[in-house]
């Protein structure tokens, strides 16, 4: 992923973004209002944050990219492995921020899809031969329950996307240095996606460091 800056806007934006007319990438702290320890760019109403902030930076991102702030596309995220498909025309999909679920795919053109996160992984993925495009954000919860997996199965049954041609970038998340979880979590991926032994070292009873970020490229893997 390379550095760009659109107006007050700093992303870390996909290597593949140049020729496929669209922008995928994470926008990092910067341009923004919020003040410590949200400073500056903070997106998310999930925090105590004044929400006039949070709204200001929704529209500087909106305003950056030439889009009107009622084609910020959001959800409420949970934690679980719902997925929202948009496959006609909306004019205001603002109303989809109260819709629980934790990716969102769609085929329309002229809206910002967007998931926020702190730890969590974000990921973005394009197929160019039907223009569909989805954003995952990927928890642990979500990662055991095989969201990432589901997200590529709807948009091929959905849209006839072809895995072959899908492009994807990864966002920065929490590294398993510094991920350490106990068995609840070693439990939800035994239970779900079954690749624990390949992403967990034990660092003493009880307690092991899981590398999230594996997680999610042996899914992109699984799913073709």
């Amino acid at each position: 992923m390379n550095l760009e800056k659109y107006g007050k806007i700093s992303c870390l934006q996909a290597d593949w973004c140049d020729g496929n007319r669209l922008i995928a990438g994470v926008t990092t702290r910067n341009g923004g209002v919020s003040r410590p320890p949200y400073n500056s760019l903070n997106l998310g109403f999930n925090t105590e944050d004044a929400p006039y902030n949070i709204e200001g930076n929704r529209s500087t991102l909106l305003n950056a990219f030439d889009l009107p702030l009622h084609h910020l596309l959001l959800v409420k995220q949970v934690h679980g492995n719902d997925v929202v498909v948009i496959d006609k025309q909306n004019y205001d999909v603002s109303h989809f921020q109260h819709v629980e679920a934790d990716a969102i795919i769609t085929n329309q053109p002229g809206l910002m899809l967007a998931v926020t996160v702190a730890d969590c992984y974000p990921l973005m993925v394009f197929e160019p031969e039907q223009r569909v495009a989805a954003v995952i954000h990927a928890g642990w919860r979500g990662a055991a329950n095989g969201l990432i997996g589901k997200t590529i199965d709807a948009m091929v049954n959905e849209f006839d996307c072809r895995t072959e041609a899908m492009l994807v970038a990864v966002g920065p998340g929490i590294s398993a240095e510094h991920y350490e979880v106990g068995k609840d979590v070693r439990e939800g991926f035994r239970n779900g996606t079954g690749h624990w032994d390949e992403i967990a070292s034990e660092v003493e009873f009880g307690k092991w460091r899981v590398d999230l970020q594996k997680s999610c490229l042996l899914q992109l893997e699984q799913a073709g």
